[in-house]
């Protein structure tokens, strides 16, 4: 199952890397836009579209930082960690699902297996760290039994 467990720690790199490029390719996009609009001198319309522009690029910069920290996290991640307790990089096996307890990444799909990418610091990652093996915690109404940990 420990291959499982490195599938998806590949996989979850690569999509925080298309992620990255594809935030930079919109950067660089945004960047052209100012430059272009930077040649044209329509008053007040070019103030208010330049205003905008840069209003866009402010998020972009700051999605760029977060994928950028989270591919950071994943990367400093020991794999090879084996433990009983459920810790940061444990793939968790529950009664509902499989969680990945990494960083925030969402669904993702590991030979046909769902897999839900979830950091620590979220409120189901805060109640799953430390647990064991048959443990059992609840969240919103919903209960999690600890099948199996990685």
């Amino acid at each position: 199952m420990m291959l499982l467990k490195q599938k998806i720690y590949t996989h979850c790199l690569r999509v925080l890397s298309l992620k990255i490029e594809e935030i930079k390719k919109a950067m660089s996009e945004v960047s052209e836009g100012i430059a272009d609009d930077s040649k044209s001198s329509a008053g007040d319309k070019h103030e208010t579209s330049r205003a905008m522009a840069q209003i866009e690029m402010e998020k972009i910069v700051k999605q760029l930082s977060e994928a950028m920290g989270k591919k950071t996290v994943l990367q400093k991640l020991q794999m090879n960690l084996l433990s009983e307790k459920i810790i940061k990089g444990s793939l968790v096996k529950t009664n509902t699902t499989y969680f990945f307890i990494c960083v925030a990444i969402g669904k993702i799909t590991v030979d046909n297996i769902s897999v839900f990418g979830i950091s620590p610091h979220s409120p189901l990652g805060i109640k799953l760290m430390g647990l064991k093996t048959n443990d059992t915690t609840e969240l919103n109404g919903i209960k999690y039994f600890i099948e199996r940990i990685e």
